[in-house]
């Protein structure tokens, strides 16, 4: 194989795109705790390089390789089934990048290690037989929303904390927003629809029919931030409230429109709708930040 091809291939099987997501999350949980994030500039390069090109490109070769059957059915020219990542390079890619990623986490200290074997557990459970999360929607969407946002968030905080354990409020934010992570994932299943139903993956489409997995990610994604717009404003922060709740006023909006034509409108959804979302992570991570100051 063309050496410019495989590393063009593996560079698709780690999905840069998707690594975004836990890191805003750790940005998010480092700003929370009010500390000066240039006291610690370095730690925060190595928590995003760990939550982002590491661990969660890691979960991309894991989700890739048990998937492969799948995906051979939804988009055969991803890189295993189409043949530019040949025979077991996939598993040792992510066995590789998984290992790369605890080594990477012992310059963080003992919790931040802690909360990366967590998440590798997640993405190994959350793809390889016979737990295999993804096989049922409720419980491979938790796993996802955990990882993605909530351990991430938690780790941020944790490298701002000098190792220490983070606050109640920072892990009350990261659990509300790993729930709304939740309907996200949900959203994303919609492009996997057929492969799902012919492999018996019991993804939310599947189970609850698009017009159900449709409310189902509205309500999931609703819930958990009109709780955080609640403490927000029993915490005092008027100003970060008015913030959210506009975020929150837009994105009711788009879900209306999305709920019309669920299954044509998905991927609209996930590119408008979802940042406002992730900004009101950030919005909420301000907030907490200024009570900490």
């Amino acid at each position: 194989m063309d050496k410019k091809l495989k590393l063009s291939a593996i560079s698709e099987l780690l999905k840069p795109i998707t690594w975004f997501p836990p890191m805003w999350a750790f940005c998010c949980g480092a700003i929370s705790t009010g500390q000066e994030l240039s006291s610690k500039f370095s730690l925060i390069l190595i928590g995003l390089l760990l939550t982002g090109p590491l661990v969660c490109a890691a979960s991309q070769a894991i989700n890739d390789w048990f998937d492969r059957e799948v995906d051979a059915i939804n988009e055969p020219h991803r890189p295993i089934p189409s043949g530019r990542i040949p025979g077991d390079w996939g598993l040792r890619i992510a066995v590789f990048w998984s290992l790369m990623s605890l080594f990477v986490s012992i310059y963080l200290g003992v919790w931040a290690i802690i909360a990366t074997f967590l998440a590798l557990i997640l993405a190994w459970a959350y793809s390889m037989p016979p737990i295999r999360l993804k096989s049922n929607g409720w419980l491979g969407n938790a796993a996802c929303g955990i990882s993605y946002e909530g351990i991430a968030w938690t780790t941020g905080a944790i490298v701002m904390a000098n190792g220490a354990f983070p606050e109640l409020r920072s892990l009350t934010l990261a659990l509300l927003f790993s729930f709304g992570a939740h309907g996200i994932m949900t959203l994303n299943d919609f492009k996997s629809i057929r492969g799902d139903k012919q492999l018996g993956i019991k993804s939310l489409p599947v189970q609850l029919g698009i017009d159900g997995a449709a409310k189902s990610a509205c309500f999931t994604m609703l819930l958990p931030q009109t709780i955080v717009l609640a403490l927000l404003v029993s915490w005092g922060q008027i100003f970060f409230s008015v913030l959210f709740l506009i975020l929150i006023l837009f994105q009711i909006s788009l879900m209306i429109y999305f709920l019309v034509n669920p299954f044509k409108r998905a991927l609209f959804y996930s590119a408008v709708g979802v940042p406002l979302f992730v900004l009101g992570m950030m919005i909420s991570a301000f907030a907490l930040r200024e009570l900490n100051l």
